[in-house]
């Protein structure tokens, strides 16, 4: 099975001049947690991703006010991905070492043109697959919140 075979197609994307709260609006009108920050409209090459735990941990945890903020104040970079013939087990593997809930995938251009999340990944894979990711992401977060507490 390969990435192609899961993933999300056609992800809604921002710019990194995108203001938090539509960040946030296209989360909501997606149902998603983590939105892929793109060059421009015309260019969805990622250039970072930004995900709702980013925009609670990283301004309003900090008391910052998130209706100034743009996406490139707040988001992750540099972008992980992978492409669509990526295969999912070397997904699974690349979401285990980097410790991401989600990557998205760009074409042979380079441009976004789909998203993997840990639930794509439990809809399609074997359970065994899926606990096995699940349970070394979740871990890393784990430990990672315990020693940030």
């Amino acid at each position: 099975m390969e990435v192609k075979d899961v993933m999300t197609p056609d992800p809604a994307c921002c710019t990194p001049d995108t203001t938090l709260q539509r960040v946030a609006e296209l989360m909501v009108e997606n149902d998603c947690g983590e939105i892929p920050v793109v060059e421009s409209a015309s260019n969805k090459r990622p250039v970072g991703v930004i995900t709702d735990r980013d925009i609670v941990c990283r301004t309003v945890a900090k008391g910052t006010n998130p209706l100034t903020l743009k996406a490139s104040e707040c988001m992750t970079t540099p972008c992980v991905t992978v492409r669509p013939d990526t295969p999912l087990d070397e997904c699974c593997r690349l979401l285990e070492e980097k410790q991401i809930r989600r990557v998205p995938v760009v074409d042979a251009s380079g441009s976004c043109c789909g998203i993997v999340a840990l639930a794509d990944i439990a809809k399609y894979a074997r359970e065994r697959e899926t606990a096995e990711v699940v349970r070394e992401v979740s871990e890393a977060s784990a430990s990672a919140s315990a020693t940030a507490g």
